[in-house]
């Protein structure tokens, strides 16, 4: 066997392990994801348990199912998750998951992570590119049209917030001025 040979298997063997590394990470964050998300709802459910519709008796908080399939983006890849569904008759009253918000796409660092790669001076159209050695090959979503409308939200964001009225607000501030010479003996 050839120098070139053995050492193109064992990139071959460190590939293959980092894989499998990386496919049980994500099966592990999926599944403390799922019970994280259960526990959340039985909670629910049992703290409103005693409530009843007082004509039929029946409770007024139940599970009902669960929502179809989602993934979620995060920093070790695509997170598949299957939310329990909850009926809430009571008015005025939904059930709300704090860990699993409705229509969270992505992890709150991967959010972070795309005005910073875009501040650092990755060009739009490189950002699929980049995401991808990031977050691993399903990095979907994530194309240079919609980091533009990122950019144009933000834009806005930042235009709202530089008219933003001062006039209520005092802040103190400092103004320190000196040179510093660099004496050499």
């Amino acid at each position: 066997m050839g120098k070139d040979s053995v050492m193109g298997l064992q990139k071959r063997v460190q590939a293959e392990s980092r894989t499998a590394l990386d496919d049980i990470l994500r099966e592990g964050a999926r599944r403390m994801l799922q019970a994280a998300v259960e526990a959340e709802v039985s909670d629910y459910v049992d703290q409103h348990a005693a409530l009843a519709d007082p004509q039929t008796g029946r409770r007024l908080v139940v599970r009902n199912g669960y929502q179809k399939e989602r993934t979620i983006q995060s920093g070790l890849g695509d997170i598949p998750i299957i939310k329990p569904r909850v009926h809430d008759q009571r008015e005025g009253q939904r059930f709300t998951s704090r860990i699993l918000p409705p229509y969270m796409r992505r992890t709150p660092s991967i959010e972070a992570l795309i005005p910073l790669l875009y501040l650092k001076g990755i060009s739009t159209n490189d950002f699929p590119e980049a995401l991808c050695a990031i977050l691993g090959e399903n990095a979907a979503g994530l194309s240079a049209s919609t980091v533009s409308r990122l950019k144009d939200v933000w834009q806005k964001e930042h235009e709202e917030w530089a008219a933003r009225d001062l006039s209520g607000k005092r802040y103190v501030y400092w103004w320190a001025d000196g040179i510093y010479f660099k004496v050499r003996l």
